[in-house]
């Protein structure tokens, strides 16, 4: 395996662990109370305390106009602006790495992804092209819709556990007593998410989530940050390849395209690593690569005319600018 085909499966062994952590947590952090909303106490619970912003003190004239402005700056609006901007500033420099490497969402999109090929033989349903290499079965078809349907339930348990107390949500449900609301409320949901993860969680991904919107629009507004560089000047080695690029991104990008039709990438090196493996069962260097500062405004530009092609130097192995050692 070549240097880069090195750093790239360490990449996604990394980034596995990294979404598996998250997920855990996202399914976790009520019952363990981390962090969620309860509508009964009507206040925030953040590590085991209330988060409240004193409007119930002030009212009941516990505290005075001037703590209570404090504590809607400090423990309403700061909060809201130091997460904003962590996010903001790290989608500025790295692209929506959160997507890619930590949203629970997108880590069940991979996974019935794959769940798909090994059934389908396509990521989609509505996807005509097969993937290459891929031998479908379609016996897997009832592990495929258990998980769309499993994976749907656990994402509405888990956002209902959000806002009511997880225990007594969790011992209704347990007992087959669950109240009127919540048996709504999960079935209602349930049922959206399975449609949504089967048909359209990368639509979602790509067009409904304000999340990677406001990440996206950061990182185009930054033109030296990391993307994925195309090494044009070899494109004649793509000529025998099947597309792998392609096939393997998540998002269903293509991305060999310039950085404009790459909007909603994820960062999830996907893409390298598929790249990789074609080329070096070929006895070639990947095509794709990682690239920030100056070698991504190379990209860029020449995603907008400017330059003619991105500079080779930026595809030398030695020249590894995402970092990842």
């Amino acid at each position: 395996m070549s240097h880069a085909g090195d750093l790239n499966t360490g990449r996604q062994q990394k980034r596995l662990w990294w979404r598996i952590a998250f997920f855990s947590l996202f399914v976790l952090a009520p019952p363990l109370d981390l962090f969620r909303y309860d509508l009964t106490l009507g206040h925030l619970i953040l590590f085991g305390q209330p988060w409240t912003l004193g409007i119930d003190a002030f009212r009941a004239g516990e505290i005075g106009a001037g703590e209570a402005a404090m504590n809607l700056v400090l423990r309403g609006l700061l909060p809201i602006v130091l997460l904003g901007g962590l996010l903001i500033g790290v989608a500025w420099r790295w692209g929506r790495l959160y997507c890619g490497w930590l949203c629970p969402h997108f880590s069940v999109v991979e996974m019935i992804n794959g769940l798909m090929r090994r059934t389908f033989g396509r990521p989609t349903l509505w996807e005509r092209q097969r993937s290459p290499g891929v031998n479908p079965d379609r016996r897997y078809w009832p592990l495929t819709l258990l998980a769309v349907v499993g994976f749907a339930f656990i994402w509405a348990l888990s956002l209902l556990s959000y806002l009511l107390p997880p225990f007594e949500l969790y011992g209704n449900l347990l007992n087959g007593t669950p109240t009127r609301n919540q048996a709504l409320f999960l079935a209602i949901a349930t049922g959206v998410f399975s449609l949504e993860f089967l048909f359209a969680r990368h639509l979602f991904c790509r067009f409904g989530c304000a999340v990677g919107l406001f990440q996206s629009l950061a990182w185009m507004a930054n033109r030296k940050a990391m993307v994925v560089g195309f090494n044009s000047g070899k494109s004649r080695e793509c000529i025998d390849c099947n597309a792998a690029c392609d096939h393997a991104c998540p998002m269903r990008l293509k991305p060999r395209s310039i950085k404009r039709r790459m909007f909603t990438c994820t960062q999830c090196a996907r893409c390298l690593q598929a790249c990789d493996s074609a080329q070096t069962s070929r006895g070639r260097e990947p095509l794709l690569k990682w690239l920030d500062r100056e070698c991504a405004l190379l990209v860029s530009d020449h995603n907008f005319g400017h330059k003619p092609q991105v500079d080779k130097a930026c595809f030398n192995e030695d020249n590894d600018s995402s970092g990842q050692k």
